[in-house]
């Protein structure tokens, strides 16, 4: 049988790395299962997934210029329903401006926006100024 892309086929994990597995193949072959095609969740240790020996239905999704083969084990699998595989999140916070922050407009012109901008930016360097004046000076007596 020919090896393409796409066929599906069983083969025998024959060993287990850190990287993925290497599963054998009818005809001699063999190819490797990235960690990354062995589940649709989070794989962090394969040997959590996969045992020497194992055999698994595994996709071939790629063969390159050296003969190199490899496959997918979760490529061959329905992946589970999102609302399954997420834990319920409870809502984000929404963001809400602080009262200084929050200013009636002027106008809709560029120029008064300009204008406003300009005014609370030199308000809060002053005040940057004064804080870090503040922290400083107390270093220096201290």
């Amino acid at each position: 049988m020919e090896l393409a892309v796409g066929v599906i086929l069983e083969g025998k994990v024959s060993s287990i790395k850190p990287f993925g597995a290497f599963v054998s193949l009818p005809e001699g072959k063999s190819g490797l299962v990235h960690i990354s095609e062995i589940a649709h969740t989070y794989v962090s240790d394969v040997a959590q997934h996969l045992e020497v020996g194992q055999t698994v239905s595994v996709k071939v999704i790629g063969i390159d210029e050296s003969k190199r083969i490899n496959l997918s084990i979760k490529q061959t699998v329905a992946p589970p329903q999102s609302q399954q595989s997420r834990p319920a999140q409870a809502p984000r916070p929404r963001f809400v401006q602080p009262k200084e922050m929050v200013h009636a407009p002027l106008s809709d012109s560029f120029e008064d926006k300009l204008k406003q901008f300009m005014q609370e930016s030199e308000s809060r360097m002053s005040d940057l100024k004064s804080h870090m004046e503040k922290r400083h000076g107390s270093r220096r007596r201290g």
